[in-house]
């Protein structure tokens, strides 16, 4: 049986953050309080490189009719991109405004991203959310902490809902069996809840043999399932929704059990952009379809559950 997600019942949060995730949980994407975000980040953090497998994907414009015909809960843009190329798709796709970044030409031993827009600037492009990447574990997380601090209060001021990309980097990170690894993914959760995030995005967590000895002693003698990893990660969130990063692009198969299996651990859903939009515009389509149709019926099965348990 599928463990139920997350509600906005389940958090205490102000009228207009409320509002807003209602319009990404309900009346975008697949609805029934579930996300899937299409983010187009990449280009800031990754150079162009990323658009080569699939050169439409260059134009921004791409992935706002993806995000329109493909049915997502909304569009993670940079600044520039949103003022650039939102217009004509304003009120049609939701906006989640991403406010800081890096280059990936620095390496990642002290990783940090400074904010390049503000809370006020997702207001005046009519964002239902911000997106905030924090770098938990690296050395320079006093800064980022600080930084994050100032962001969220703006937030709390303005009614706007805060997506931490909670990823765990820095040369400490791995040393401890790396950014992926479950003890990591874990711990990027709880900071995110602690933080006061309302939406988390996580890598899917592994547990590598090869480097089971690094890991701190709790976690070396875990034997847990993909599931049961992410069930810890999104108790670890606690009231802060938890969605499922998509990382590189995959085969569909991996990628529909990745989908299937964060469902019924818990996940209140996706922010899949390389999976996604790394594919020719009908074939991208298809597969949201089908991320679609998966959530949908698993949000159904709690709804029907949760009837059930009120009649007994």
């Amino acid at each position: 049986m599928a463990k139920r997600a997350l509600t906005l019942d389940d958090l205490d949060l102000s009228p207009g953050k409320r509002t807003r995730l209602h319009r990404l949980l309900y009346k975008y994407g697949p609805g029934h309080g579930r996300l899937l975000i299409l983010p187009i980040d990449q280009g800031l953090e990754h150079g162009p490189r990323d658009f080569f497998v699939n050169p439409e994907s260059l134009n921004p414009e791409f992935q706002l009719r993806l995000a329109l015909e493909g049915g997502f809960s909304g569009i993670a843009f940079q600044v520039g991109l949103a003022e650039k190329y939102l217009k004509s798709f304003a009120g049609k796709v939701p906006l989640i405004l991403k406010i800081n970044g890096k280059t990936e030409v620095p390496p990642d031993d002290e990783a940090f991203s400074p904010c390049h827009a503000s809370v006020e600037d997702a207001v005046r492009l009519g964002a239902d959310a911000v997106g905030y990447t924090c770098y938990v574990g690296s050395p320079r997380q006093d800064e980022d902490f600080i930084q994050f601090g100032r962001v969220r209060r703006e937030a709390e001021r303005a009614g706007m809902p805060v997506i931490i990309w909670a990823y765990p980097r820095g040369k400490f990170i791995e040393a401890k069996g790396g950014k992926d690894c479950l003890w990591a993914v874990d711990y990027a959760a709880r900071v995110a809840q602690e933080l006061g995030a309302d939406v988390v995005k996580v890598n899917y967590p592994k547990m590598d043999e090869e480097r089971r000895a690094l890991y701190p002693k709790e976690y070396r003698d875990l034997k847990l399932s993909k599931r049961e990893m992410i069930e810890k990660v999104v108790a670890s969130a606690g009231r802060t929704l938890t969605i499922m990063s998509g990382g590189s692009k995959r085969s569909d198969d991996e990628l529909f059990d990745d989908v299937k299996t964060a469902l019924e651990a818990g996940a209140a859903g996706f922010i899949f952009g390389r999976n996604m939009w790394q594919r020719r515009f009908g074939e991208a389509l298809a597969v949201a379809a089908k991320i679609t149709k998966l959530t949908q019926e698993v949000a159904a099965t709690e709804t029907s559950g949760a009837k059930k348990a009120a009649l007994v």
